[in-house]
C-alpha cells in the first residue's frame, strides 16, 4: 500500500511544525518531530490495520495511531492509506469529524 496525505493533514503538520518550531526556538526539533510523524505514515501504509478503529466516532472507516501527543487521523481507502488528520491527542475528535 502507498499513502497519501489530505490537505487538513498537510495544514496540521504546518501548525506543528509551527508551534514545536516557535515554542523550542529550534527549527531542527521542529524538523525532527515532523518527520517522526510522516514517518509512520509509512508505518501505516505497510501496516493500515495497527491502528485503532473508530467505530464510535462518525465517519466509518476512521482509524488512529498515537505518536506523543499527537494522533494521526486515517482511513484505508482501497489501495492507499489516506492520512486525513495530525492532531493532539486531547482535541475532541467525534466534534471535529461529526460536522463533516
Amino acid at each position: 500500500m502507498a499513502h497519501r496525505v489530505a490537505p487538513e493533514a498537510e495544514a496540521d503538520l504546518d501548525d506543528i511544525w509551527w508551534y514545536i518550531a516557535r515554542g523550542s526556538g529550534s527549527v531542527e526539533i521542529a524538523d525532527r518531530f515532523t518527520e517522526l510523524l510522516t514517518g509512520r505514515f509509512y508505518l501505516l501504509a505497510n501496516n493500515p490495520y495497527i491502528g485503532r478503529r473508530r467505530d464510535d466516532d462518525p465517519r466509518p472507516g476512521l482509524r488512529s495511531f498515537p505518536v506523543r501527543d499527537y494522533i494521526i487521523l486515517y482511513r484505508i481507502d482501497g489501495d492507499d492509506v489516506l492520512i486525513l488528520r495530525v492532531l493532539r491527542g486531547s482535541r475532541d475528535i467525534v466534534a471535529l469529524f461529526g460536522s463533516d
